[in-house]
């Protein structure tokens, strides 16, 4: 019998199991909600992902035994060492054969397919990972506090205290004004107000990001800068990486992403390319290989010891 692979990529806003054999065949999907434990608590975690894993398998009619390994990346994890066991203890009882890290690994070892380089997340949350030569780094990932620079969540937060400035006649209105009233259903705009500090869940918020993206193909060059801003930010991270594995004088190196704000395009894109110039020479922005999902698969395949040949994953590209 083949075997099986199941990689969990966790997220701010979903929760992706993909199940994979080493031939490169994916027997199958599953997707769920939130899995960052602030939000939803260590009690719901847990059962999300039994939930999932018992929907991955059943729909390819297969059993816990036979997954080989299984590897879920989630949010936060590794940012509180008290709560450790806590997270690694996740599945237990659930498969057999497991490992809990951070879901910045699921976006770097889909996007570069295992190889060496750097990830950049800007999803719900920030982050930055690399490896290089066995040894891997980090940087970013601070939360929405005090981080997350570049993300949907602090994009949401640039284009919610932008519009405040457009509504106050601190700044120049544009047309994010009126896309953030349509989507807030405003009547009058300080109910706004309301709608946020009343607890809007951060998975919500993060939503608003997308009204930037917005903006700017309206011609809002003031939303056109936050994404500019947003690129730069990433563009340090990748460099903290760099200087964190001693790679900055590094040519050709390889930075990949993944993420909702990449949904973008080139008003993030461009901006990012431009910031890694200035900030990391050496970098190469590469597309994508595999989106994060499939490299939790794929890393959850390297730490069972029967990484993905090339003909695998050449029919899993395909």
């Amino acid at each position: 019998m083949s075997a099986l692979f199941l990689g969990i990529d966790g997220g701010g806003t979903k929760t992706a199991f993909i199940l994979l054999d080493e031939g490169g065949r994916l027997l199958a999907r599953h997707e769920s909600t939130t899995s960052y434990y602030l939000e939803i608590g260590f009690d719901a975690l847990r059962a999300l992902l039994r939930d999932g894993i018992q929907a991955a398998l059943h729909q390819a009619g297969s059993a816990a035994s036979d997954v080989s390994h299984a590897f879920a990346g989630l949010p936060a994890h590794g940012e509180d060492s008290g709560l450790l066991p806590a997270f690694d203890g996740l599945l237990a009882g659930v498969l057999p054969r497991s490992t809990v890290g951070n879901d910045m690994v699921c976006s770097w070892a889909g996007s570069l397919a295992g190889a060496d380089g750097i990830s950049l997340v800007a999803g719900t949350g920030s982050i930055a990972y690399g490896e290089w030569m066995g040894r891997g780094a980090r940087s970013g990932g601070w939360g929405e506090v005090f981080g997350d620079e570049g993300s949907a969540h602090w994009l949401a937060r640039e284009v919610l205290a932008l519009f405040s400035r457009m509504a106050d006649g601190r700044a120049e209105p544009g047309p994010l004004l009126g896309l953030v009233r349509r989507h807030f259903e405003l009547r009058h705009d300080l109910d706004l107000c309301g709608s946020i500090n009343g607890g809007a869940a951060r998975s919500e918020l993060a939503q608003v990001a997308r009204l930037a993206t917005a903006a700017a193909q309206a011609g809002d060059e003031q939303a056109s800068q936050l994404l500019v801003r947003a690129g730069d930010e990433l563009a340090a991270l990748a460099a903290g990486v760099a200087r964190n594995l001693g790679l900055a004088d590094i040519q050709a190196l390889p930075v990949s992403y993944s993420g909702g704000v990449f949904a973008a395009g080139e008003l993030v894109l461009g901006p990012l390319k431009a910031a890694l110039a200035r900030r990391l020479p050496g970098a190469v922005l590469t597309t994508p290989r595999h989106g994060p999902e499939l490299g939790a698969a794929l890393y959850a395949a390297r730490l069972g010891g029967r990484p993905l040949s090339p003909a695998a994953l050449a029919r899993l590209k395909g």
